[in-house]
């Protein structure tokens, strides 16, 4: 879930922290990408109607397919990724995996009863509800990875808070993930849709946690409270206080602690054994890997192991994976002052006023005039 409603919050709050771009000014960028909400991504777009893409066997290949591509597709832009991997949940989510555990149960019920009414719209939405990302998703997309040449890290957490620590500690540009509680976790910037984005027909979102701060008047640890306050995955919420009345009682009183003090709690029903200072704890201090340990590197990719992998073990079509392994050997070895040159193409001529070329006369004139009509003429034609 991430941070209920903070997406919305900053929009409306501090909008001059979001910047929308184009895949392609990320040339030269690296990037810290949550690899659990990639796949699940995947999972969800990668589809036969209701159904994730499978082999003959029946074995899911949804993630495959679309980590392989998207991340393909991210190295011709210029993008350096590197996936991060979500280690073991805090104890303190135990309470909204739980509640997705219902959730998931409640949309089995839903999606047999869509079958047997012949609902196709339901059962695609039914269906979707139930994508689970598993260890085996997981460590078959780090065996793909690995063979692209691509790295990627074992956080021992959540993989976000580890994302944030890259970011902070200059290893990577920004954290890419769809959970707005990477900004929570103290990341400089959050990318947002990135591994969507050209699916969804979306510009990539880049949320800046100085701005926000800046704007909202706000210091990193009164943002965490906020964001408790909107609501979490680890601590219930204060019934009763939504997004604008949330940051309103902030930046009055500075603490949830100040809070709890001064509202009527008949109005706003603080739960019972509120674990929130555990949550402000999580946020501030939480478990990541060391960046100083962690060493980057983008290999060559191994063509027949990958070759052997999605086409001998998983049943894609051998052409188009070779053309996939084209495609990265090629981004990999273009020529680097070529690729500069042409994204810093200037599309137009620019003449300085103190150097202006000297008007022509006479016949040198009409001459002129006749060429620039020429030209005007060949550039409408293409």
């Amino acid at each position: 879930m991430g941070i209920h409603g903070l997406a919305k919050l900053i929009a409306d709050v501090a909008p001059a922290a979001i910047r929308e771009n184009d895949i392609k000014s990320y040339f030269g960028r690296k990037v810290a990408i949550d690899a659990s909400m990639s796949i699940y991504q995947f999972l969800i777009a990668v589809r036969q109607g209701a159904d994730m893409l499978q082999n003959e066997e029946g074995e899911t290949t949804s993630h495959l397919m679309g980590m392989f591509y998207r991340t393909i597709r991210m190295v011709e832009n210029g993008i350096k990724p590197v996936y991060v991997f979500d280690g073991k949940p805090p104890q303190m989510k135990s309470g909204e995996l739980a509640k997705r555990t219902e959730r998931r149960t409640e949309a089995e019920k839903q999606l047999q009863e869509a079958k047997e009414a012949g609902e196709e719209e339901n059962v695609e939405k039914f269906s979707k509800r139930l994508v689970k990302v598993t260890k085996q998703h997981n460590d078959e997309c780090k065996k793909l990875l690995a063979l692209m040449g691509i790295p990627y890290v074992d956080a021992p957490g959540e993989a976000e808070a580890s994302c944030a620590a890259l970011v902070k500690a200059n290893k990577v540009y920004a954290a890419a993930t769809e959970d707005m509680d990477c900004l929570t976790f103290g990341s400089p910037v959050l990318m947002r849709h990135l591994t969507s984005s050209e699916a969804k027909k979306l510009p990539i979102q880049e949320f800046h946690l100085n701005r926000v701060l800046q704007d909202m008047n706000l210091t990193h640890k009164e943002f965490v409270d906020l964001c408790i306050l909107l609501g979490c995955d680890y601590c219930e919420s204060i019934r009763g206080i939504g997004p604008k009345r949330a940051i309103e009682l902030i930046k009055q009183h500075k603490s949830i602690e100040k809070i709890i003090q001064q509202i009527d709690t008949k109005k706003y029903s603080v739960p019972e054994n509120w674990l929130h200072k555990e949550a402000q704890q999580l946020f501030l201090e939480p478990e990541v890997i060391s960046p100083e340990a962690v060493e980057l590197k983008w290999s060559e990719p191994e063509e027949e192991g990958l070759v052997a992998f999605l086409c001998g073990e998983k049943q894609f079509n051998e052409e188009r994976v070779r053309s996939g392994i084209k495609r990265l050997n090629k981004s990999r070895h273009g020529s680097t002052q070529g690729r500069l040159d042409d994204f810093f193409k200037i599309t137009g001529s620019i003449t300085s006023a103190k150097h202006k070329e000297p008007e022509p006369k006479g016949p040198a004139k009409k001459k002129a005039k006749g060429s620039g009509a020429a030209a005007s003429k060949f550039k409408r034609r293409k």
